[in-house]
């Protein structure tokens, strides 16, 4: 189990936020910590430290007010750690190779992949032949719906039809080399994990996957550890000290380790 950092931007800011609670209404959000540094900070922490594969989010959407003071900020982290971190938000066929070019090792994708309900596959593969299967993740957050976990997009609003199963997860694994999931319903309460997510995720045999959603304390970290086997990786946000939060960033990485 790897820790995988994170660096969330949001009207020009590194934040930490509620994830249900982003609407592109006013760029709002509920805001669980507000950085006083900007990106590059945390891209040198997170480079001085060793930690590759982490990833940054543009939170605000293409067009909107903070969008291009998002871009800025990404860039101040690529530019501090290159080669080093992932990059997600808004990413497109048109877009991609731009960030790659920045420095990004990856780029994260969900909405222009999953359209209208299900899985594009059009888009899917102008993307692998854009940019390149090997700097691909794909994004699958999801929420709980009936029997099992659904993916969502267009800020985690929108239910597809794209259900999690090791099915799935073997059909898309062939268009990626990593998948990330954050666990919608919980993320950024810190109030625990979507065990029966872990328990999936950990049992298929595949690529890299990061889990992300629910982490509030040291416990929750050994869950994810056992539920998932040891193979998922791991990304804390508002619940470690970096961020306002309670858990050591240097105690997780010990345990990480």
């Amino acid at each position: 189990m790897k820790f995988r950092p994170c660096i969330d931007i949001h009207n020009g800011r590194v934040k930490q936020i509620v994830g249900s609670s982003l609407t592109d209404q006013g760029n709002h959000a509920i805001d669980n910590y507000v950085s006083e540094q900007d990106a590059s900070f945390y891209g040198e922490l997170y480079k001085s430290d060793g930690l590759k594969g982490g990833h940054i989010i543009i939170l605000n959407k293409e067009g909107t007010d903070f969008y291009e003071d998002d871009v800025r900020q990404a860039i101040l982290a690529l530019e501090a750690f290159p080669g080093g971190l992932q990059l997600g938000g808004g990413i497109t066929a048109e877009n991609c190779r731009f960030f790659l070019e920045k420095g990004a090792t990856h780029v994260i994708v969900t909405s222009y992949v999953f359209k209208n309900g299900r899985i594009f596959y059009e888009n899917l593969n102008e993307l692998a032949g854009c940019a390149g299967k090997e700097h691909i993740v794909l994004d699958l957050s999801c929420r709980k719906k009936g029997d099992g976990y659904y993916i969502v997009t267009d800020r985690w609003q929108k239910f597809t039809n794209v259900k999690i199963t090791k099915e799935v997860l073997d059909d898309l694994s062939q268009y990626c080399d990593e998948f990330l999931v954050h666990a919608v319903d919980v993320e950024g309460k810190a109030s625990g994990v979507e065990e029966p997510l872990v328990e999936l995720l950990g049992e298929w045999e595949g690529i890299p996957i990061t889990y992300a959603g629910g982490i509030g304390n040291f416990k929750h970290l050994e869950q994810i550890k056992k539920l998932g086997k040891n193979k998922l990786d791991v990304t804390i946000g508002s619940a470690l000290d970096l961020f306002g939060g309670k858990m050591q960033y240097k105690k997780v990485l010990t345990i990480c380790e």
